[in-house]
């Protein structure tokens, strides 16, 4: 764990961040415009300086940059254990690495964080830390769907999970639609590992499944290639049509690619939220 602190920290630091104003009036530092004093408005609002040049008086207006929310979930099922000699990390390290980083970036910017499962939303800068430490404390793989359940979680917030997605569609389409009914936003990121994809096996190859153990033996493995392909492609294909329907965000992530890649992408949708009424 240690480790995979460091390379978080490390891959958040590559990733330019600023706090980001939502144009709108409101509490920040950031300069947004002038506009007119207006009548009954307390005197020490006047931007005296900015009045002196006219023959009216003036309040400097500053963008909202008012925190939201954030939630972070990561599926620590069995599965996410998997790693390939194509890959240098499995796939629940990777997760975790930019769970790590991105609540670190989002507590800069003065957003609260907060883990599902594990604690509530806090603005503390030490939250990658103390996420790591409980990730440390309890890091045994478990059984457990791929999106976390909706309880807990206020509304007009945003939900980050962390998957490799390969629980049943249908199952996936129905948490999706729970945690979208209570106002959250979701974003999908799928971690997946290259011959996950690829399913580059030829002759007898022996597959276990780390979480029901069944086992299955094939005599030649590449005559499946073809349907194993297609098969992934559909499932792609059907998450990515949930989350259109939910206006949620949805990306996938090759462990074999270098995590800032996904963190990037994960920042700007982030930092270009608009909150919905009521926030």
């Amino acid at each position: 764990m240690p480790s995979l602190l460091l390379e978080s920290r490390i891959v958040a630091n590559t990733v330019a961040h600023g706090l980001h104003g939502r144009r709108r009036a409101g509490s920040g530092e950031t300069f947004w415009q002038f506009r007119r004093f207006q009548s009954g408005e307390p005197a020490r609002r006047v931007d005296w300086r900015r009045s002196a040049r006219d023959d009216h008086l003036y309040v400097r207006e500053k963008e909202w940059e008012a925190a939201h929310t954030l939630w972070l979930g990561v599926d620590r099922s069995p599965s996410m254990y998997f790693a390939s000699g194509l890959a240098e990390r499995a796939k629940i390290d990777r997760a975790v690495v930019l769970a790590l980083a991105l609540a670190d970036l989002a507590v800069r910017g003065a957003e609260r964080v907060g883990f599902v499962g594990m604690f509530a939303p806090t603005a503390q800068r030490a939250v990658a830390e103390r996420a790591a430490e409980t990730f440390a404390r309890d890091g045994d793989p478990r059984t457990s769907p791929s999106l976390p359940p909706s309880t807990g979680m206020g509304r007009f917030s945003d939900l980050v999970v962390f998957s490799d997605l390969l629980d049943m569609v249908d199952d996936i389409e129905r948490s999706a639609a729970a945690i979208a009914g209570v106002g959250l936003r979701g974003h999908l990121v799928m971690i997946v590992d290259p011959v996950e994809e690829t399913f580059p096996y030829d002759g007898r190859v022996e597959f276990d499944d780390p979480e029901t153990a069944m086992r299955l033996v094939l005599g030649k493995s590449e005559a499946v290639r073809e349907g194993y392909i297609a098969r992934m492609r559909d499932r792609r294909e059907r998450i990515t049509a949930i989350c259109s329907r939910l206006d949620w965000s949805f990306t996938v992530h090759h462990t074999d690619r270098p995590a800032a890649e996904c963190l990037i992408a994960l920042h700007e949708r982030l930092t270009h939220f608009v909150p919905m009424a009521g926030a």
